[in-house]
């Protein structure tokens, strides 16, 4: 676990440090850094996805996720939770609920979290974490700045999500199998092209609700030869 504990406090950290920042930032200068970080979320969305070698893999796990999400309400639930922490910690950020799941979902959704937990777990070798835990730790300082002290919440996303995956390593060793892998990867460059969207406010997109299509992603990367 020590890779993800390192991953939580890099997040805790580099958003106390961004929230410092933030407040001697003018307007204009939160603005051009919000639009910065959509493009490059919007180009790391790009660059995985481009891995992918099924379009129709890609597709059909998008729409199954979608709607799967859709009939779930996983977004409506996520952001209620963040309306719950918001509320408790008496905050008055405007973009509370925003920081806390566009964060979140940046940092749980892609391959590293997955392969870092389960070496972390398996074999005691957290370096893909602590690589993780170093851009997840700059990317909050950024965020934090400019959408407040909800980022700071996706650190106990991420501590629950790579937690799990690191326990539970054993048995989930066939994730780290390359074609599983690419899939995840190319699905979830899709994801994130969509949080890149949503920062930029050109659509709204409700990216919590295709988190099932990396499940279904998995699950017919293992089984279709």
């Amino acid at each position: 676990m020590t890779g993800t504990i390192a991953n939580t406090g890099a997040i805790v950290a580099g958003t106390l440090v961004g929230l410092t920042l933030g407040k001697r930032l003018p307007e204009r200068f939160k603005a051009i850094i919000m639009q910065a970080i959509g493009l490059a979320v919007i180009l790391m969305g790009l660059q995985m996805a481009f891995t992918a070698k099924d379009i129709l893999l890609v597709t059909g796990c998008l729409l199954a996720g979608g709607i799967t999400g859709e009939g779930l309400k996983i977004e409506q639930r996520v952001e209620s939770f963040g309306q719950w922490l918001k509320s408790r910690f008496k905050s008055s950020s405007s973009t509370f609920v925003q920081g806390f799941v566009s964060a979140s979902l940046l940092y749980i959704t892609g391959a590293m979290a997955i392969v870092g937990s389960i070496q972390d777990g398996t074999i005691g070798d957290p370096r893909t974490l602590y690589f993780k835990s170093l851009l997840d730790g700059i990317s909050a300082i950024a965020f934090s700045a400019t959408m407040g002290i909800g980022v700071i919440f996706s650190a106990l996303s991420v501590f629950v999500v790579q937690g799990s995956i690191t326990l539970l390593s054993s048995s989930l060793l066939f994730l780290q199998e390359p074609k599983i892998l690419s899939a995840i990867n190319s699905t979830g460059g899709i994801i994130i092209m969509g949080i890149g969207t949503n920062i930029l406010e050109m659509t709204k997109i409700r990216i919590g609700n295709f988190i099932p299509a990396l499940l279904y992603t998995i699950l017919w990367a293992y089984f279709y030869n």
